[in-house]
């Protein structure tokens, strides 16, 4: 007999990202389960090709917008036929949902997102640095409470993306970086990386392409396009699901603690990631990503924020502004693999 497991996560792209191995996990253990995931509509690409996955659109500004708009959501999940509530986001949105779903009669399972554990390893003073649990962890824990316990180091394979919307030449190595974050404490500074860039665009083995998408990192991103033949840029012109789709065929990608480092991960491609003000240890690190991989500036105010939301009390930014450019470079030689494009 199937079981059917609501699936809620509605932001941010990365943590979204981070649900699809788990789930992909969950679906090959268990042949009897099926998923009704509910997020905005723009991360459906990240679902397409799970098998037993349907994707329910959840329009928060518009007819799902407050308590009567969730309300109507509940109504329009309950049809899907689903018997358990999986909340792996556990917020007020979530919580409310959870709630009119359980008075139909529901399960019920919430996440546990291990707040105070973050706050003692991101404090100013006597930070208990150790490895917490990983988003992945603990979203599968989730699905363990309802009944799935979930293997997360068995092999799953990966989805199957379309073609990319441009010719990616063979002979050669394809690198992506996505050098922007959403916020300034998680990024490497924008003059630095322009001389990662131009190293790398020096080589004529190497395809350069810029990953980003806000009105600010497209400007930023074209001026590079200008100033370095050779590069390209992706941003803001590309759909969610043809990014992958280059993503996938790159032989590596650099990226910041950011949703480009989840979203490379979720399609098998190796990640040079450079932190800043977060840590690994608060559990956003990439899916299957080696440790060797990781750039960062060992600080005693490290982390100093679970998100990167929080101004450098220092004030230099030291976390990042230490970090010397040729150290990104020698990561990405010594870590690509000269097979350029993959199958």
């Amino acid at each position: 007999m199937s079981t059917r497991i609501l699936v809620i996560r509605f932001s941010a792209l990365g943590d979204v990202a981070m649900t699809v191995p788990v789930l992909r996990c969950a679906l090959q253990q268990y042949p009897q389960l099926e998923l009704v995931v509910v997020s905005r509509a723009a991360f459906k690409p990240l679902f397409e090709g799970l098998e037993r996955t349907q994707f329910v659109s959840a329009d928060l500004k518009g007819k799902h917008k407050g308590l009567g708009g969730i309300a109507r959501l509940s109504g329009e999940l309950t049809g899907t036929g689903i018997r358990v509530v999986a909340d792996l986001h556990n917020v007020l949105r979530s919580r409310i949902l959870g709630f009119f779903l359980q008075l139909r009669g529901i399960r019920l399972k919430r996440i546990d997102k291990g707040r105070s554990e973050k706050k003692a390893l991101t404090r100013k003073g006597a930070k208990l640095l150790k490895q917490l649990p990983s988003s992945h962890e603990r979203y599968a824990a989730v699905f363990s409470k309802a009944g799935f316990p979930i293997d997360l180091s068995a092999s799953t394979s990966e989805q199957r993306f379309n073609q990319p919307p441009f010719l990616m030449e063979e002979g050669v190595n394809h690198i992506g970086i996505a050098p922007f974050a959403q916020h300034q404490e998680k990024r490497y500074p924008l003059e630095a990386m322009e001389k990662v860039i131009q190293s790398l665009v020096g080589e004529k083995s190497n395809r350069v392409y810029i990953f980003g998408g806000g009105k600010q990192e497209v400007e930023q991103a074209m001026q590079w396009e200008k100033a370095f033949p050779g590069l390209i840029s992706l941003a803001g012109k590309y759909t969610l699901a043809e990014e992958l789709s280059v993503m996938k065929r790159l032989t590596i990608m650099v990226s910041m603690d950011s949703a480009n480092m989840h979203l490379a991960s979720l399609v098998g491609t190796r990640v040079v990631s450079v932190w800043g003000a977060t840590h690994r240890f608060a559990g956003f690190y990439g899916w299957k990503q080696e440790l060797k991989d990781i750039v960062e500036t060992e600080l005693y105010c490290r982390p100093c924020s679970v998100f990167g939301n929080k101004p450098c009390y220092r004030g230099d930014h030291a976390c990042m502004n230490n970090i010397a450019p040729e150290q990104i470079i020698a990561k990405i030689k010594d870590q690509r693999a000269f097979e350029a494009v993959k199958p």
